[in-house]
Order: structure tokens, then sequence, then C-alpha cells
């Protein structure tokens, strides 16, 4: 089911028409900023032209089936360079079956992989790591990386595994590449330059935002923002994400017409 804020954004701006990078342009001529970001999964942004041309071309030699092609273990290479590590993969269709066959090959050593999520974190030593492949217009990719050692000794039958065509695993695997390299390009500084606006209304940690309302004037907060030419994170618990690589006049309505949540507390208590 999809979050009210839809409807409202469908009421008030229209349709969205186009989707480029950090933006939503809508029929009624209004550009809204997404940090939403389709719940993490359009983390690099919209219409990103390597993917589209990956799939393009991988589309037009027709080999669409469920057989091997010259794409087929692409993925895996990619997802290695990721996790800085030789990785076995296995594609699930949900994170909790990802999740819960990870932990069939270690119950203390899975763990979710999360772009910016702190240098402190050496995933090349994680034995199992969840990555959530980030393409937003395709149906969800959860890929289980495995340390290639431990299958070597190890033979694992996950059952819900899934297969997928030769096209989206060639999109699949330049989106990973894609986030390789904003891994690269993207750090702290590109983050805090929001910090004036956002920290009032959230608790940023890297790239990721996380409210400092409660979850009952969220609500309200995600209807201010709309009004404000912002779609923030529809679900309470994940995390909006700060539109990298803009200006920080993308926030200027929202500057201009602060939301004051310290009132609304006050009225319910």
């Amino acid at each position: 089911m999809k979050d009210k804020i839809y409807d409202l954004l469908h009421s008030k701006y229209g349709n969205v028409k186009r989707a480029r990078g950090n933006f939503l342009y809508t029929q009624k001529e209004v550009r809204l900023v997404d940090l939403n970001r389709e719940g993490g999964k359009a983390i690099l942004g919209w219409s990103n032209n390597s993917i589209w041309t990956m799939f393009k071309n991988a589309l037009e030699r027709g080999a669409t089936g469920s057989y091997y092609t010259c794409f087929t273990g692409r993925l895996q290479k990619a997802v290695s360079d990721l996790l800085n590590s030789n990785r076995n993969i296995h594609l699930f269709g949900s994170k909790k079956d990802a999740l819960v066959a990870g932990l069939s090959v270690s119950s203390e050593g899975t763990n979710f992989f999360k772009p910016w999520n702190g240098a402190e974190i050496s995933w090349q030593d994680i034995p199992c790591v969840v990555v959530e492949v980030p393409l937003p217009w395709a149906e969800g990719i959860y890929v289980l990386a495995v340390q290639a050692s431990i299958e070597e000794e190890n033979q694992f039958n996950f059952g819900s595994e899934k297969s997928i065509p030769g096209p989206l695993e060639a999109a699949a695997t330049r989106s990973i590449y894609n986030l390789v390299k904003a891994l690269q390009e993207f750090q702290e500084k590109d983050f805090f330059v929001f910090d004036s606006v956002v920290t009032k209304y959230w608790t940023r940690r890297g790239p990721y935002l996380y409210p400092k309302m409660s979850e009952q004037d969220y609500g309200r907060f995600k209807e201010h923002c709309l009004d404000c030419h912002i779609l923030i994170s529809t679900e309470y618990n994940n995390p909006s994400i700060v539109p990298f690589g803009c200006d920080r006049g993308v926030f200027s309505l929202l500057k201009k017409n602060p939301f004051d949540f310290t009132a609304l507390q006050e009225e319910s208590q």
C-alpha cells in the first residue's frame, strides 16, 4: 500500500512526469527535492544514463531467458569489488529471505551493507553481507554475498533463491559499480553542507537523516515538507537521505517556513 503522502503529492502537484538526480518534476511545473529516494533504493538518484544504456544494449540482444549469458557472473565480480573481497553471491527477492539465508551460513557474521555507514566497518571481514542493489525501477533484488572461502568448504542450498535475466543483471552490475564510484567521490564534506537546515529536524549520520520529532508528529512534518517542495522518507523508521551533490538552496522554502514540532509536543502534554 502506498503512503498517503503520494496521494497528497498527486493532488497538490499532479503526476510526476520526470525524475532526474535528486529531483522529481511534476505536471504542475513544481520541482520536488527527493529525500525519500524510494526507501533508499534510489540512493544514487534517478535516471542514471549508464544503467539505462547497459540495460538497453543487453535487451536489444534478445538474450532475456534464464540461461547463462555473457552478463552472467559480472554481478558477482561487482559485489566482490564493492566489499573488497572474493565473494559468491545468491539472489533473493526480499531482505528477509536474504537475511535468513545468511544467518543459516553464519549466525553471528551476517550484516546488511549500508553505504557510508562508517569507515570503521571492514566489510571484507564479514562472512555474509546482504546488499540491496540500488536499482529503484526494478523489483527488489537482494544479494547475499558469502565469502568464497566459506563456500569452498560447504555447499548451501537456499530454497528461496531467484535468478534474473541478462539485461537486468547487466543493469544491476552497472548500479553496483556506480555505487563503488560514488563511495569514492562523496564523503562527509558533501553531507554536512546542509546541516544549517536539516539538523533542526533530523539527526544526521553521514547522508542519513533520522527525525528528531516524535512519530506522532512525523505525519504532519511530511505534509509540511511537501508544501516546501520536499519529499522526505515515507516511513518514520527509515531515514531520509541528504541530496548530496546539490546546492544547499534546495532547502530554501523549508528555511523560510520552519516547522515548529516543539509546539506540537507542548500541545500534546
